[in-house]
């Protein structure tokens, strides 16, 4: 969702959205990604997947678990910063306060693993890095790229490949087809996030060629964005791959918008924030991943919320370029 870094992993549109079809084809309502979204924890919607049992399956592992720092082992929690405004990452269900979502379930995972329970804390994606150095919370998980240029500020643990893409109104009516047809068009992007470093790299690259630049609106979440493309105010969203696809799917039973076809753009690895002094804590959580990428949850995790595409094969620190 947040970085302009590129790898040599190349996502394709089409087979996401095959994948997230499976996991949320069929059923009475779709829920509005953004706002609330169907179904308690554990789902009862057909977009929302049911993992409770998945997750109430993790065990504890005692060696991974004696390497946690004793504060957070003596607390029994894990305080997790995130931004639950991005589905299918980290969303509310359909009671407004119930956090669900792929990353939610991974931390949650991982978290278990260590022998501990996850404290939520929802904040503007622009104040999670400043709140992971505070020490108000432990760790961060909101489709973060872990790019050189964080890794300055904090350390990550990857856990899964994304890039950018774009969204437009169903049937495509500005005839946007890829970021050389975004000049002079009205987008939103989430402020603090590579989208937004993107769309400006974009428009500043529109200039120079002798075209219009884009006109950019900055807000605070995806459903104002959202909103926005509704109502024709703007013509595109700039967004991660994976809530594109996602909101595109459940939004007004698929109606109401659609992925642009093509390659992700800059694709780059999500990462787990941890602070830069607490490489003990960075350490169990990479080994805690590792483990449940061994022993097949993680990648259960990700076949439910339907983003097998972006799965890693290992736990990797500080990976992105």
């Amino acid at each position: 969702m947040r970085s302009l870094r590129s790898l040599p992993v190349r996502v394709a549109v089409a087979g996401l959205t095959a994948t997230l079809a499976l996991t949320a084809c069929g059923g009475p309502s779709a829920p509005q990604p953004g706002d609330a979204a169907g179904g308690a924890s554990g789902g009862t919607s057909s977009t929302v997947p049911d993992t409770s049992a998945l997750l109430s399956a993790v065990s504890k592992d005692d060696a991974l678990a004696s390497k946690v720092p004793a504060e957070l082992t003596s607390a029994g929690v894990l305080k997790v910063g995130s931004y639950v405004q991005s589905a299918p990452n980290n969303f509310y269900a359909a009671d407004g306060s119930t956090v669900i979502g792929s990353d939610h379930d991974l931390i949650t995972a991982v978290a278990a693993k260590l022998g501990l329970r996850t404290e939520y804390q929802n904040q503007d994606f622009g104040a999670l890095i400043t709140s992971l150095q505070s020490s108000r919370v432990d760790v961060t998980i909101a489709a973060m790229n872990d790019t050189a240029e964080r890794q300055k500020a904090v350390d990550f643990v990857d856990y899964l490949t994304s890039g950018i893409t774009i969204m437009v109104k169903k049937g495509n009516p500005a005839g946007i087809t890829g970021p050389d047809t975004l000049c002079g068009k009205k987008i939103a992007v989430v402020t603090g996030t590579s989208q937004q470093e993107f769309a400006e790299k974009t428009s500043t690259g529109c200039q120079a060629g002798g075209k219009p630049a884009l006109a950019i609106t900055v807000t605070d979440s995806d459903s104002q964005n959202q909103t926005q493309l509704r109502t024709g105010r703007i013509e595109a969203i700039v967004n991660d791959l994976p809530s594109a696809v996602y909101i595109s799917k459940t939004t007004q039973n698929g109606e109401a918008f659609e992925v642009v076809p093509g390659d992700v753009i800059d694709g780059a690895p999500y990462g787990i924030g941890v602070n830069k002094t607490k490489p003990q804590l960075r350490d169990a959580i990479a080994g805690a991943l590792d483990a449940l990428i061994k022993d097949g949850t993680y990648g259960k995790i990700l076949d439910a919320w339907g983003i097998t595409s972006g799965s890693l094969s290992k736990a990797t620190v500080n990976g992105g370029k």
